[in-house]
């Protein structure tokens, strides 16, 4: 009787098998459903509703195949880095190094940008602006020689030949046959994964809706901060970091160096031609700030007390400097405080969502 039911199981599965569907020998996908399920993202209600990218709208499958490339080494050319290498989601997706690692351990050129609140940036990525959109943006780090070292022609047949991702494109997507994966529509998905990096609940968001109180030392932090106070110097800090995104999404000189000698990075400059744009880089946003060390455009501080330090003195003067670039007169407790508040930006459960983790990882 044994020997009957584990024969009659073998056959069931091996039925079972046969009637799945399958690639058709010339990589035809029709015989797998597609059926589009829009990604509820919840937003957060101080936040302006996030643009609607009709070209590329949120689906469920697409962001899920967006996480799973975003993790993969496979599009390295030798399948050792990924996004995620350069983006680590306990340090608010940044690195922790000056300048990121690529294939066979060269290194980058720039501090690779925390991805926070990338959806409600509507223009210009990189530190430079050299692209218009995520979509833009995904398809640079496959091909620069410092990251991910591929062409994607070989990524592109790489994902074709793939056990699984032709099955994973077709639900995204609905292509009808595997020669459709190509580079577009690896920043498709990547560009809609990113699209859900949210954070919204740092312990600053929880104050505004009356739900925690800042300590003493926070709150004078924050009028320091926001040049609220009549008696407390000024920290210059909102022209650039202000609203939910807090960053104004443009490009400012800092006074970080002096732009009338040689510079070893133009900044937007590289980008636009103008040499009004010299040693312009795009402003970051705050958020999780105390948690994306190293600082600036090229990681050249190592902690928020050194940051400070360089806008307490005034920084370099440029003849593009930001007006609000000047010596603030902050004296020890001054900073003290003003870094008590930037703690408050960090948002832990950013740092802890299960759907934004790497999937390869159980």
């Amino acid at each position: 009787m044994r020997i009957l039911t584990a024969i009659l199981g073998a056959l069931f599965i091996l039925q079972s098998c046969q009637d799945q569907p399958r690639i058709g020998p010339d990589g035809d996908l029709s015989a797998f459903s597609y059926y589009p399920i829009a990604y509820e993202l919840e937003e957060p209600s101080r936040f302006v509703k996030m643009q609607a990218f009709e070209d590329n709208p949120l689906t469920k499958a697409g962001v899920a195949l967006g996480r799973q490339l975003f993790y993969d080494p496979i599009l390295s050319r030798d399948s050792t880095r990924s996004c995620s290498s350069c983006h680590l989601q306990a340090f608010g997706f940044s690195d922790t190094m000056q300048v990121s690692l690529g294939i066979e351990n060269r290194k980058g050129k720039r501090n690779a940008i925390a991805l926070t609140n990338l959806g409600y940036h509507y223009t210009q990525f990189f530190w430079d602006g050299r692209v218009a959109s995520l979509e833009e943006q995904a398809l640079i780090p496959v091909e620069d020689s410092l990251e991910l070292g591929n062409s994607w022609e070989e990524v592109e047949e790489i994902l074709r030949k793939h056990p699984t991702y032709p099955v994973d494109f077709r639900a995204a997507f609905g292509i009808e046959n595997i020669a459709e994966i190509d580079r577009h529509l690896v920043a498709r998905a990547l560009a809609q994964f990113e699209r859900t990096f949210v954070s919204a609940d740092s312990k600053f968001d929880q104050v505004l809706k009356g739900e925690a109180t800042l300590t003493p030392a926070e709150e004078r932090g924050r009028l320091i901060f926001f040049d609220e106070s009549e008696v407390l110097p000024s920290g210059e800090c909102a022209h650039c970091h202000v609203g939910p995104l807090l960053t104004t999404l443009t490009f400012f000189n800092n006074g970080l160096d002096n732009t009338d000698g040689a510079l070893v990075d133009v900044g937007q400059e590289s980008v636009t031609g103008n040499v009004f744009d010299r040693g312009k880089f795009k402003t970051p946003s705050l958020r999780n700030i105390a948690l994306t060390a190293p600082y600036m455009h090229d990681g050249r501080f190592t902690s928020l007390e050194e940051v400070i330090e360089q806008y307490n003195k005034g920084g370099h003067y440029s003849k593009n400097e930001s007006p609000n670039i000047r010596p603030l007169g902050l004296q020890d407790q001054d900073k003290a405080d003003l870094i008590a508040f930037l703690h408050t930006l960090t948002d832990t459960s950013y740092l802890e969502r299960a759907e934004l983790s790497n999937p390869f990882v159980h």
